[in-house]
């Protein structure tokens, strides 16, 4: 029993280091062993080397060329969302203020919806939506954590955004629009403390204030008749409606991340359960309100009109795309720079196009507003990068 032991446990036990009591020639064996598996594991070593080295080559990983690959894909970036909204606010407000031909039942020429401006973006968001969950998923609803239901209070406040962003162009200029647009901070502030309870910084807003005071002064300083005087009430009802419901759009969505969890609700999912039921819930205004037969007609008649839809569809589609691309490989803070910038240039481009004259005292209004929104952006870049300095030095500290 002792000896069937002693053989069992040298069956189990690894190979031990020399010891004294040990017999010369056991040592000598083991030193062989030793001495072999160094030679084959070196050799090893020097064999998965190989690959790595032909892959780091392969693929040109050094500074200057990370650099130049970088700058491609921001140039890329910079050039999708620009050309994608700069078309998408060009188009939408050629919809909106170009007289068409007049037909029995739109009269006027004008188009006579907005809601199916809103419908037609929809469908399509809806059908790039399918196809990039599926790819991404392998299903388009199987393995979606949250129900289509959690996303339908943002659809709703989205789907009237979007049709009070449309209707506010008939009563006011789009660079009015777009610099308005900017003062959406107070509701998005108040829509963060009524839903989720946020605390925000007393320097937030003042700064929200001013981008408020500056948006006021734009707005009043840039109408150009009498005309306008009479119709712009009207239309900042629309840009107050628009921001209320923007704003709750956002808080909302944030609410469905934090819910179900980030790992389990990605952009295109997100993408993918707001336009489905924007559009269930633009279809039924649209049959309520009986516009598909007027828009339908209307657009039969002109084709121009129809032509204009499609862009402003695909435009708004390649934007939502764009941006998640941004946001992905360079962050929010880049994102919000490119997106800022590119509401400068529709002012200019909207002011050249469509003739709106802009006052030095509306432009003084625009270079607040924007002037605290790239405020705003610096100290959101200073305070990201002290985090990262902070987390290496900790990391530093325990290595």
């Amino acid at each position: 029993i002792s000896l069937e032991l002693h053989m069992a446990t040298r069956r189990r036990t690894p190979i031990e280091p020399k010891s004294k009591s040990s017999s010369m020639p056991r040592q000598v064996q083991r030193n062989n062993k030793n001495i072999m598996s160094e030679a084959d594991s070196n050799k090893d070593d020097s064999e998965s080397m190989k690959p790595l080295l032909i892959d780091t080559d392969a693929k040109g990983d050094d500074p200057e060329s990370e650099f130049f690959k970088q700058a491609f894909k921001f140039l890329m970036c910079f050039i999708g969302l620009q050309a994608s909204y700069l078309t998408w606010g060009y188009m939408q407000e050629l919809i909106m203020t170009t007289k068409f031909k007049e037909t029995p039942l739109v009269p006027n020429g004008m188009f006579p919806s907005a809601a199916f401006c809103v419908f037609s973006n929809r469908f399509l968001a809806v059908l790039v939506a399918m196809v990039a969950v599926k790819l991404k998923h392998g299903a388009i609803f199987a393995n979606n954590k949250a129900p289509l239901v959690a996303f339908t209070p943002c659809a709703l406040s989205n789907t009237m955004s979007s049709w009070s962003q449309y209707a506010s162009l008939k009563y006011v200029s789009f660079p009015v629009q777009t610099v308005f647009k900017s003062s959406k901070i107070i509701p998005v502030m108040v829509m963060g403390k009524v839903l989720k309870g946020t605390i925000y910084p007393s320097s937030q807003y003042v700064e929200a204030l001013l981008i408020t005071f500056g948006v006021a002064i734009f707005s009043l300083l840039s109408k150009s008749s009498d005309k306008e005087n009479e119709t712009e009430l009207l239309g900042l009802v629309f840009l107050v409606m628009y921001i209320s419901f923007d704003s709750f759009t956002s808080q909302w969505q944030s609410k469905i991340y934090t819910q179900y969890g980030k790992e389990n609700v990605d952009p295109y999912q997100m993408m993918l359960g707001v336009n489905v039921s924007a559009i269930c819930i633009t279809t039924a205004g649209l049959i309520i309100t009986g516009d598909f037969p007027v828009v339908f007609e209307f657009l039969s008649h002109n084709p121009q009109a129809l032509r204009y839809n499609i862009i402003t569809a695909i435009t708004s589609a390649s934007g939502q795309l764009c941006i998640f691309y941004t946001i992905k490989e360079f962050g929010p803070i880049v994102f919000t720079i490119i997106m800022t910038t590119r509401q400068m240039i529709s002012i200019c481009i909207s002011a050249v196009l469509f003739g709106h004259v802009i006052s030095y005292k509306a432009a003084f209004g625009a270079f607040l507003v924007f002037g605290v929104l790239f405020y705003q952006i610096r100290n959101k870049y200073n305070a990201r990068m002290h985090g990262k300095r902070t987390k290496s030095d900790a990391t530093t500290q325990k290595s």
